[in-house]
């Protein structure tokens, strides 16, 4: 780590940030086994939020990897540092008074916690989107799990590699023929009781 800096006061802080967009920011953070359909949520929240006049932004795991974290393997040390970083950028994001939605496997509890841990009491919105492996191999989008199964793929989620479920997710999306778009119904009306909608 870095040493003789100093961290510099700004006269504009969170509060009025937030303030200036009429929003509580916040991190919606999803998070589940690839296909259990994080991404497809997050898209479809997000654009609820912006109907209703909301200021989002959207990291995808895919999408960060193509240039913030282009530099990152799937290593379980990369992964943890992925996490990190998109932990930090999302607390940037959070003290510009934006609402940040985050779609990523995030398989480690501990990273989970610290990025909870970067922020306010309420601020992180830990969002569990349960979907069985089976069903995220039936759906198998990008043919990831059945190039994980060939050992064509190395150090995947679910298959060679742990994913940890959360303990005390703010909410739990089980699978069960619910659509995406009623998870993502679910997830507003969360946003609702927290007072971060209005």
């Amino acid at each position: 780590m870095a040493t003789n800096i100093v961290w510099h006061q700004h006269d504009v802080d969170k509060a009025r940030r937030a303030q200036a967009k009429s929003q509580k920011p916040c991190v919606l953070w999803l998070t589940g086994l690839s296909g259990s359909g994080k991404s497809t949520i997050a898209n479809l929240l997000e654009k609820k939020l912006a109907e209703h006049g909301k200021h989002t932004y959207l990291l995808d795991g895919d999408n960060v990897r193509h240039g913030l974290c282009g530099d990152l393997t799937f290593s379980d040390k990369d992964r943890v540092e992925n996490i990190r970083r998109i932990g930090e950028v999302s607390k940037l994001f959070v003290d510009a008074g934006t609402i940040v939605l985050t779609a990523f496997i995030s398989p480690f509890k501990a990273e989970r916690d610290f990025c909870r841990n970067l922020l306010s009491d309420g601020e992180f919105i830990e969002i569990f989107i349960d979907t069985p492996i089976e069903e995220c191999e039936k759906r198998d989008p990008k043919g990831l799990y059945q190039k994980a199964r060939q050992g064509d793929i190395k150090d995947f989620t679910g298959i060679d590699s742990p994913y940890e479920a959360p303990e005390k997710a703010e909410i739990i999306l089980t699978f069960s023929g619910q659509t995406a778009e009623q998870s993502a119904e679910k997830l507003f009306d969360l946003l609702k009781q927290k007072g971060i909608v209005a």
